[in-house]
Formats: C-alpha cells, sequence, structure tokens
C-alpha cells in the first residue's frame, strides 16, 4: 500500500514489512508485519519496544540497508528504489544511521582521524583538503579536541568512540539520523551529555532523528513523538507527554508501570502491572491482537479480529478493541 506523504514529512512508510527466511527456509520470520508512520522534517520521531520487537529492522530499513518485503519507504515523498542506481547511491548519504556498539563500528587498526574521513573519501567528496577541513569540523562540532585524531579506538573511552561515530555521520551533511540504542552501551554518567549533544546538533543543523531505544526515560527525554512496537507492528503512537502520562494501551502501561521512579513509596502509581510469558516468536505470531496472549483485559474479541489502527485522541493512535472505553485503563 503506498500514500501521499504529508508535507512536513521527511520520511513516509507505508504498509512496511520486513520478512526473512529461517535457516531451514521452511519458515518466514516476520519481523516488520504491516506499520504505517510518518517522520516529520527536523522532529525526534522515538520508537521503543522490548527485544525482538522489530524496532531495529525498521531502523535499518528505513535507510535502506534492508529491503522491504513489501509496502513503501518514501524520501520526501519519493520511492529510492525507483532511482537509478548512481542516484540512489548518493540520495542514501543524506539517510545514516548510528548503531549501539561504537567498538563495532570504528576500525582498530585506523586512527580516528581517518575513520572520519573514510566516508567522504567513498563519496569522493570535494578536494583532499576540503574533506580534511571536514573532517576535523566534524570532530570539533561533537565536542572532541584536534589531538584526538592521531588516536586509535582503544585510546578512547566509551562515550569519546560515540562521539566519533556521530562525527563520522556528520561528515556527510545527513538530512535524517537513525539511532539505534546510541546511549545503551554508555555508563549513565556520560548518557546525559550524548543526548544533549544530539539535541545540540539537531537545533543547529536542522538535523531530523529517528530515536530506537528500550529505555523509556531516554525516548522520553530526547523524542517529540513516541511509537510503541510490539511483535512487528505499533501498538501505540502519539505525542510524548500523553503516551507517557496518559498511555492507552495495555502494553505501553505495562512498560511505563516497570519504569524505575525516584519517589518514596507513598508517591508512586499504581503497582506495577506484570506481563505473562515471553513475546511470542514473530514465525508464528497470535491471531488478532498480538499483544492478547499477555494482555490483562483479553477478551474473545481479541483472539478473532485484528485491532482498528484508530485515531483516539488528536495525533494519538492506537490498536487496541477497548481503547478508551470506560474503566478500561488503569490510570
Amino acid at each position: 500500500m503506498s500514500a501521499p506523504a504529508a508535507n512536513d514529512a521527511i520520511v513516509s512508510v507505508r504498509d512496511l514489512q520486513v520478512q526473512f527466511q529461517t535457516g531451514d527456509r521452511r519458515s518466514t520470520v516476520k519481523a516488520v508485519d504491516g506499520v504505517d508512520f510518518d517522520v516529520r522534517r527536523g522532529e525526534t520521531f522515538g520508537i521503543i519496544g522490548e527485544s525482538g520487537s522489530g524496532k531495529t529492522t525498521i531502523g535499518r530499513a528505513l535507510v535502506f540497508l534492508l529491503k522491504p518485503s513489501a509496502g513503501a519507504i518514501l524520501h520526501n515523498g519519493v520511492d529510492p528504489l525507483a532511482m537509478p542506481r548512481r542516484q540512489f547511491q548518493s540520495h542514501r548519504r543524506d539517510y545514516q544511521i548510528i548503531f549501539q556498539d561504537p567498538n563495532a563500528a570504528l576500525n582498530p587498526r585506523m586512527t580516528i582521524l581517518s575513520s572520519v574521513l573514510e566516508p567522504l573519501e567513498l563519496a569522493r567528496a570535494g578536494t583532499k583538503a576540503e574533506r580534511l577541513t571536514r573532517a576535523r569540523e566534524a570532530l570539533d562540532r561533537v565536542g572532541l579536541p584536534p589531538d584526538i585524531g592521531a588516536r586509535y579506538p582503544h585510546q578512547l573511552s566509551g562515550g569519546q568512540k560515540q562521539r566519533v561515530v556521530i562525527a563520522r555521520a556528520l561528515t556527510l551533511r545527513p538530512k535524517l539520523i537513525v539511532c539505534d540504542e546510541v546511549v545503551a552501551a554508555l555508563d549513565m554518567s556520560i548518557r546525559g551529555d550524548v543526548l544533549n549533544l544530539f539535541a545540540e546538533l539537531q537545533r543547529d543543523l536542522g538535523l531530523t532523528y529517528v530515536f530506537i531505544t528500550h529505555d523509556l526515560a531516554v525516548v522520553s527525554h530526547i523524542s517529540e513523538r513516541i511509537a510503541v512496537m510490539y511483535l512487528g507492528r505499533f501498538v501505540e503512537l502519539g505525542p510524548t507527554e500523553q503516551v507517557s502520562e496518559k498511555p492507552l494501551h495495555p502494553y505501553t502501561q505495562a512498560l511505563l508501570s516497570a519504569e524505575p521512579r525516584p519517589l518514596p513509596s507513598t508517591m508512586r502509581g499504581a503497582a506495577r502491572i506484570m506481563l505473562q510469558g515471553e513475546i511470542p516468536s514473530p514465525i508464528d505470531p497470535p491471531s488478532g491482537c498480538r499483544f492478547r496472549t499477555r494482555c490483562q483485559y483479553a477478551q474473545n474479541l481479541c483472539a478473532e479480529k485484528t485491532p482498528d489502527w484508530r485515531e483516539l485522541l488528536p495525533d494519538h493512535w492506537v490498536a487496541c478493541h477497548f481503547a478508551g472505553l470506560p474503566n478500561f485503563s488503569p490510570n
């Protein structure tokens, strides 16, 4: 399914499906199974969910490291897969991704400056002197001193290495950056500094982010809108404050109830919602609502019919048969 992109959408996703064959090729893993959303220009769009929910697969598909099995991903209203090969390769530079582990992203045999220069050299951007200037400017932009360019990855801290990876993505002057668990491997003491760096870069360079994480505190701190993903599909999407304070889907409610809060027990809200069992297999997901096997509100209808994707509040969407009904939410 394809649809016109919103005027302010830098990325529009329509009925996205990404599937993988298992090792014996007898089954298909439905990693992403019918997702629709827009990423608005200049915003930070957060995607949250448990491990195995499909959020990283979406991130890779957005920058075409993975090809969709079905559906469409439009960049500024245009399907990049319809472009000639050379144009497609040039276009991809505007859409970058930063992964969780900076150690895996940096070649231990290359100096930091060489690693930051590498994308520019592959793209043959400008002269050698211009490439060197851009690489040094990128390192300065992320708060690293000039002499760090002569060092090797093993000589840097985890936070410094992640800043190097960010600098390398910036050299190509992208329009959108997918951030896949970019602070998960960092110490708590430096997570805030890196998140503040992302906010500063967005303000100064007009960047758009898709921020993928399992940490509600992180995504709430940095995102304008949050999408909650479960077993290959979105179950809720809305403004950060609404999703964080008044979640509509029981899965979102369970995630929020598990979030630790630095408050005395007398000031805390409702008790934690304990989900029973593990997330089902994406090879054979439950019929109807995929969350029903772990949902305290599940009824026969949940097994018989897939819930519609409904806008219950302005710009706040949910996939649940009973969301919005009286006495449904524990909030």
